[in-house]
């Protein structure tokens, strides 16, 4: 048994698929193929269950690549050591965002970032809450920028900035002429929401669940995107976050208006989170210190806020 053939496995695992596993590994499938045979041989189990159509992991198929990942993680963690032993901004780090931040945040930050730690290579994922913390768990993402707080065992984290949101409506619908808005005022509304697994869905259902707001639910969002084509179109009004409007500020709809709450406005919070045994500490805050900088010139950020909660599908 080797690093190499647990790499394989944990591919599979995580594709259920042996192309995409091979192409992920750099190499053909029927190698991949042929040393997941050799490793079955070896350990004297089946791990994963094949038929024409479908890739299976057998149940200590599942158990075993939960421990490769594990194993894959601290191998990747050794080599990183020695480098960032001596320069804490060097070696391989791998982020994961959610995608209510991934689209805004990272045209900000990337150039900025390489240009400062040109040896640090960031390997960026864009994944939804849940599987950010289970990735972060099993050790396969070394830090994610999501919103907190969260209470989960074992993870810190660094508060990067918060922002307020806004309400997205239709140039033509009558909170267009408002200057500003109060919760009240969304009662009897038509919602439109990002689809289960987005923790930006809670968030937003958190705030009109004071009122007689409801959600249309013949429709859900992919991304915020979506959602503000569709608010565009004039079936309903929705909340976005500041960072996504202004970003869009020169390649926005111009049938859309964004009106912020009266204060306190509800808000989030965007976090840095890591492992608490994490050897990277060093460079996580200076990290988190360049995003803060970057978001602190490049948006005027309310000071009277209301922080929702974060809620995961559970």
């Amino acid at each position: 048994m080797n690093l190499r053939d647990l790499e394989y496995l944990a591919a599979v695992g995580e594709y259920k698929h042996f192309r995409k596993a091979a192409e992920k590994c750099y190499v053909s499938q029927p190698t991949l193929s042929g040393q997941l045979k050799k490793l079955e041989d070896h350990i004297g189990a089946q791990l994963v269950e094949r038929t024409t159509r479908n890739v299976f992991l057998t149940p200590i198929g599942e158990e075993i690549v939960k421990i490769s990942r594990r194993i894959l993680a601290d191998a990747a963690s050794i080599e990183n050591m020695v480098s960032t032993y001596t320069d804490p901004m060097s070696g391989t780090l791998n982020v994961g965002l959610i995608p209510t931040i991934a689209p805004y945040l990272l045209p900000l930050i990337v150039q900025p970032i390489n240009q400062a730690y040109p040896q640090l290579e960031i390997i960026l994922q864009e994944v939804q809450t849940e599987v950010m913390l289970k990735k972060l768990s099993e050790g396969t993402l070394d830090a994610g920028i999501l919103a907190v707080p969260l209470e989960m065992r074992g993870l810190e984290e660094i508060i990067l900035y918060t922002e307020p949101f806004y309400v997205a409506a239709n140039n033509q619908h009558p909170f267009a002429a408002k200057l500003s808005i109060k919760i009240e005022d969304l009662q009897d509304e038509t919602l439109l929401l990002l689809e289960e697994g987005h923790c930006l869905r809670g968030q937003v259902m958190d705030v009109c669940s004071q009122t007689m707001t409801k959600e249309r639910k013949n429709f859900q969002g992919t991304s915020l995107e979506t959602i503000r084509h569709m608010v565009s179109t004039g079936i309903g009004i929705t909340l976005i976050p500041q960072t996504a409007i202004d970003y869009n500020n020169l390649i926005q709809n111009s049938s859309i208006k964004y009106i912020p709450f009266k204060n306190p406005a509800p808000a989030r919070r965007v976090g840095l989170l890591f492992r608490k045994t994490s050897n990277r500490k060093v460079c996580f805050k200076k990290l988190a210190a360049s995003i803060q900088s970057i978001i602190q010139k490049e948006f005027l950020l309310e000071e009277t806020v209301e922080v929702l909660p974060v809620k995961l599908n559970r």
